[in-house]
């Protein structure tokens, strides 16, 4: 598809952007853990705005934001020490953000991560 290309991650090194384009090659697809970042901000923010076309692609009414930050999770997992590292980061930021906002929801399932837990 045209729109769906590698992008940087908005706040990442260098070093770290490229980390994450070899584990998109590798493993994702191009722009995957940026749209995620964009994703996971959007849900922990609540802001109400449409996908653009290249975030709609990775997100489906079933998925939802949750998938956004499993698959962030996921790239902290597999990227190098010093990528996971400033990618955590930026992610931890917005889990702040969600914890500050949300509380935990009682009856969720206890084996769901726990961004997947809160309401």
């Amino acid at each position: 598809m045209p729109w769906i290309r590698y992008r940087d991650v908005p706040g990442l090194s260098g070093a770290a952007n490229a980390a994450v384009r070899v584990l998109e090659r590798e493993r994702f697809a191009p722009g995957v853990v940026s749209v995620a970042l964009s994703v996971w901000s959007v849900r922990v923010h609540g802001t109400e705005r449409r996908w653009r076309p290249w975030e709609a692609e990775f997100t489906c009414p079933c998925c939802g934001e949750g998938w956004a930050r499993d698959k962030l999770q996921e790239a902290l997992y597999l990227l190098p020490p010093n990528a996971a590292t400033e990618l955590r980061g930026r992610v931890e930021d917005l889990d702040r953000v969600l914890l500050r906002r949300t509380h935990h929801e009682p009856s969720a399932d206890p084996d769901l991560a726990w961004w997947h837990r809160r309401c």
